[in-house]
């Protein structure tokens, strides 16, 4: 009997998981079998944890075209998929060949420090950013509460072109209204440059159109990562 239950159990399947919107996120590999996750809902709870998601995941897409997820049974070994929360899926190249996928659990800060093209050094979370010369600050896209904020990993080693900064984020805001043409605070006040940004800030990334003041932090930000964190 034993034999036959082990013979007729469904194989585990290995798949890796990207964060919706985000370009520079590596993925993380998952073994998902019965015995771990009984149910499609604790699969998603335990994706919001490992890849340190801004919002609960409630949703799972294929990466290419972006067709939803229905449940366990739908995934398939060897794939890849992006998790999102409420938002919509944003369409990016996730299986950028070059990527790196992410093992093992989760590093200490709950971060990943990633190289942004042609801007900044790779920086690398190792408990010390600081020292590194490393730090980040989050972003907001004007107007939009349903998409949590992206990372926007910066190095103070290297010269920041302000320019390119915000093609970069131009890329990955991917606003409705086009190219960002500045940044803000989140009391609308403009960000000159980058000398001005600081580690752990929220700003907000704004086109042609102006400045949208809405409650970005509270709504978008969890409590629990809120308590730690600057919002101005």
């Amino acid at each position: 009997m034993s034999s036959r239950g082990l013979a007729l159990a469904p194989p585990a399947k290995n798949v890796v998981v990207y964060r919706n919107g985000d370009p520079f996120f590596p993925g993380r590999k998952f073994v998902v079998n019965q015995r771990r996750f009984l149910t499609f809902e604790a699969f998603l709870n335990e994706v919001t944890k490992s890849i340190c998601a801004p919002l609960a995941v409630r949703n799972l897409y294929t990466p290419r075209h972006g067709r939803r997820v229905a449940g366990l049974g739908d995934l398939q070994d060897g794939c890849q998929y992006v998790a999102a929360g409420s938002e919509k899926f944003r369409r990016l190249h996730y299986l950028n060949p070059g990527r790196k996928v992410q093992r093992g659990t989760r590093n200490s800060e709950g971060l990943q420090w990633l190289a942004f093209p042609l801007i900044f050094h790779s920086c690398r979370n190792t408990g010390s950013s600081h020292a590194l010369g490393c730090f980040y600050c989050s972003v907001f896209r004007n107007g939009d509460l349903l998409s949590p904020p992206f990372p926007l990993p910066l190095s103070k080693s290297t010269p920041l072109q302000w320019d390119m900064l915000l093609a970069t984020l131009t890329k990955q805001a991917d606003l409705r209204s086009g190219a960002v043409n500045k940044l803000c605070r989140l009391d609308g006040t403009p960000v000159s440059g980058g000398e001005e940004l600081v580690n752990g800030h929220y700003y907000v990334a704004v086109g042609n159109e102006e400045y949208k003041k809405l409650p970005y932090f509270e709504l978008l930000v969890p409590q629990e990562s809120a308590c730690g964190t600057l919002r101005y």
